[in-house]
């Protein structure tokens, strides 16, 4: 599989997002230094993909397997339904519901066999989950003290209305399927369907 070496803080800064939004809590001390040369339009949308990219977690093939699934689907924008579903992804629920620090480690956590989905152990990140769902990190994993650790980290972070998660049991269920507009990824999606309509 295709590993990204560039350090996460330095990929940051050139995408210009804030490490925050990666569920990462040191933020960079450099300042990045802006260039007055101007982007273009092509520069632009590619820089909104590669943003959607890099937060996600997601390659460039299976991206634009959800881009041609979100242009295929009959309600909606195609660029809101791009974001859904890349939010519907069990590794993103996992750091929604706060049993990981990030997406690279809830990634790890489904990687392990640590997650059940309606009393199935799961471990396809790329799993979509759907409405009504019940993820829980499993029986035996849950007393780790990996997860108390987690817990404590994430504390001062909010978990989206769409999902309910119970922290004590380590359970959560999907309530309903998130609009755009409860997503707060910082991604002009309407420009990466500029981008793959040229």
């Amino acid at each position: 599989m295709a590993v990204n070496r560039v350090p996460v803080l330095k990929r940051c800064r050139s995408l210009g997002l804030s490490p925050s939004v990666l569920g990462l809590a040191k933020e960079s001390k450099r300042t990045s230094k802006r260039s007055n040369k101007k982007i273009s339009e092509y520069g632009l949308q590619l820089r909104e993909k590669q943003k959607a990219k890099f937060i996600y977690g997601v390659l460039e093939k299976p991206f634009r397997n959800y881009y041609k699934r979100a242009d295929r689907m009959t309600s909606g924008l195609v660029g809101h339904n791009l974001i859904v579903l890349l939010e519907c992804r069990l590794d993103n629920v996992i750091f929604r519901m706060r049993f990981a620090r990030t997406r690279q480690e809830a990634r790890q956590i489904v990687d392990h066999k640590h997650v059940a989905v309606n009393g199935k152990i799961i471990n396809i990140p790329s799993y979509r989950i759907k409405v009504g769902d019940v993820i829980e990190i499993h029986e035996k994993y849950k007393p780790a003290q990996r997860y108390k650790d987690v817990l404590e980290t994430t504390a001062s972070r909010l978990i989206p209305e769409w999902l309910d998660s119970d922290l004590e049991s380590l359970k959560g269920t999907v309530k309903q399927l998130p609009t755009r507009d409860m997503i707060d990824v910082p991604v002009d999606e309407m420009l990466i369907v500029e981008l793959y309509s040229k």
